[in-house]
């Protein structure tokens, strides 16, 4: 960990990289749709192992400005 975190608590570092890879491999051959239902479910797999509201709050608002 190289100590440096967002407002969301980003721990990856350098593995984000290694994180992107695999997540773009797992939408590889998909639909839209598919990518679709895939992102969701890996979003409440993912919420589900947080369990921290505040948390999630704030990791959303991070993307919605992000998508923007």
């Amino acid at each position: 960990m190289n100590g440096k975190t967002t407002e969301t608590g980003d721990r990856l570092g350098a593995d984000a990289d290694v994180f992107y890879d695999a997540l773009a491999d797992a939408h590889e051959g998909l639909t839209l749709e598919q990518c679709l239902r895939m992102d969701t479910r890996l979003i409440l797999i993912l919420a589900s192992r947080i369990g921290d509201i505040d948390y999630l709050k704030a990791a959303l608002a991070a993307a919605r400005r992000g998508a923007k």
